[in-house]
């Protein structure tokens, strides 16, 4: 089975487009957004409750605290969530009425919160509407490990900020391209 596809940043702005002309353009744009630069699984997204980012005054954390029950491996873990991705998901909250913490952070059409899979299909349509060939759920995980790579973070980090027990598993996400060859061959 091929990898998911990589995106480049061409490519996250078409789909972004693409999210901004659909019937719920802030929530499919913060689930895009959370995808590439949280790192985390389509599982963990579809798991998350609006407790998990959000504090009591409104604010969005700085780090999501998985619970077991809500990673692959069963293993607890802390997700950094940067500034830009800290104001998405306030934008996003702010176009919803919470009435209890405990509700789906991401919810569907129905108003109910996503499974996995569910969550999976919508990630695949969404990039095959967007024009993205190639594209899948894991495509954001995939670019948020290597746009990180990419910049110098080393592997071990990588792994860390993945959820992976073993580097050997991260550094199969990094997908070399051209322009991290030239950075490379400009250090020499």
């Amino acid at each position: 089975m091929a990898q998911a596809k990589t995106l480049t940043q061409s490519e996250v702005e078409q789909v972004l487009r693409y999210a901004a002309s659909t019937r719920y353009p802030q929530r499919n744009r913060a689930l895009l957004l959370t995808s590439l630069w949280s790192g985390m699984r389509v599982g963990e997204i579809a798991a998350l409750k609006v407790s998990d980012v959000q504090n009591s005054d409104g604010s969005i954390k700085t780090e999501v605290r998985l619970a077991a029950a809500q990673t692959k491996g069963k293993h607890g873990r802390v997700v950094f969530l940067n500034d830009k991705l800290r104001e998405e998901l306030a934008a996003y909250l702010n176009t919803r009425r919470i009435k209890q913490p405990t509700q789906p952070l991401f919810y569907t059409e129905k108003a109910a919160g996503w499974t996995a899979n569910t969550l999976t299909q919508w990630f695949h349509w969404t990039y095959k509407k967007a024009g993205i060939a190639g594209a899948s759920s894991h495509s954001g995980r995939r670019t948020f490990i290597t746009t990180l790579a990419s910049k110098g973070i080393g592997v071990r980090v990588l792994a860390s900020l993945a959820g992976h027990r073993s580097i050997a598993v991260t550094q199969a996400y990094i997908d070399v391209n051209d322009e991290m060859k030239r950075a490379a061959v400009q250090l020499a």
